[in-house]
């Protein structure tokens, strides 16, 4: 296996708002979406997306660019934990290593959406994390979200890392996992030999107020990572091998954005299959943007995941200023 994900997956019901407000500060930011108190709020649809979330993503995304990738996680025994092992199947990942629990529920979590942006309702069920009895090592281990009492699962992963040091890790943390802090991650940070994150979640992570980019790129390499990636929405996305420090910028929006659930996923564990697949950094950058476009013209962080034939059309297509360039 080449590709192996680790964290929660989940379905996700997205429901779209028809009356919203959005309340944001002068530059534009840290906004927050506000609705009648008390009152019957009608909605214009929903939809429920199963198997879904950080890790899950990712999984999918690799397949569909043709490496061979499975996935560690749990579900419950019930309609939805059912509805996610047959969408994994549908896409060629690899279910074997997914706990199935009689007295656990499949997390189930609720995306508000209105205009291109949502804020999602979470809850992470309390699994049992482990890695699954006899785990072949793979090339590379994508860990991202998983929930809050999973602090003794990222000490034996360190472990089993050590153990297996033919296997390189990704890691791309989830909510949880920065809000226990990088002193209590100390090791695994170590360990990681890729990373990524957005901009405002790096500056949240390092424990900085508004930073630059190649600021925060040297912070978290100090932590330990060998290559980072920081994303900052339409300014592009950055990263730096210890050696030289790039930016690739967006791929052009062929119309305006549906859904932005997913884009980061895709960006990273795009990156991640490319490096899987023997390219260079600079190659899997050149990956990233266009898979992260596609995804935000559908609904939900998986519909509009590229095949690798699909993404190379893109690429072959792109416009001159499409281009990994020194920072």
């Amino acid at each position: 296996m080449d590709f192996v994900a680790i964290g929660d997956t989940t379905v996700d019901e997205f429901i779209k708002l028809k009356d919203a407000q959005i309340h944001c500060d002068i530059n534009h930011e840290d906004c927050t979406i506000s609705m009648k108190w008390g009152d019957k709020i009608p909605y214009d649809s929903s939809e429920l997306v199963p198997g879904v979330g950080n890790a899950a993503n990712a999984a999918v995304a690799a397949a569909r660019l043709g490496v061979s990738a499975g996935f560690v996680s749990n579900v419950g025994n019930d309609r939805f934990g059912k509805e996610i092992l047959a969408t994994f199947a549908r896409e060629g990942v690899d279910t074997s290593t997914i706990a199935v629990h009689n007295d656990i529920p499949t997390n189930h979590h609720y995306v508000l959406w209105y205009q291109a942006e949502r804020t999602i309702l979470i809850r992470h069920e309390a699994y049992p994390y482990r890695l699954p009895e006899g785990f072949a090592a793979p090339k590379w281990i994508y860990l991202s979200s998983i929930g809050d009492h999973s602090e003794a699962f990222h000490d034996a992963l360190v472990s089993w890392l050590g153990e297996h040091p033919e296997t390189k890790l990704a890691f791309q943390p989830g909510t949880f996992q920065m809000e226990m802090g990088k002193e209590k991650l100390a090791t695994l940070y170590a360990a990681t030999a890729f990373f990524a994150c957005n901009k405002e979640e790096a500056e949240r992570i390092l424990g900085l107020g508004e930073t630059d980019i190649p600021a925060l790129l040297k912070a978290m390499h100090a932590l330990g990572p060998k290559t980072v990636l920081i994303t900052d929405g339409p300014n592009g996305a950055y990263a730096s091998d210890g050696t030289e420090m790039l930016k690739i910028p967006m791929y052009p929006d062929p119309k305006e954005p549906l859904d932005r659930t997913g884009a980061g996923d895709a960006m990273t564990a795009t990156v991640v299959a490319a490096l899987a697949l023997g390219k260079s950094l600079r190659e899997a950058l050149l990956w990233g943007p266009v898979n992260s476009m596609a995804v935000v013209q559908e609904i939900g962080a998986q519909k509009g995941l590229l095949t690798r034939e699909k993404l190379e059309q893109y690429l072959a297509n792109a416009p001159a200023d499409y281009a990994v360039t020194p920072l």
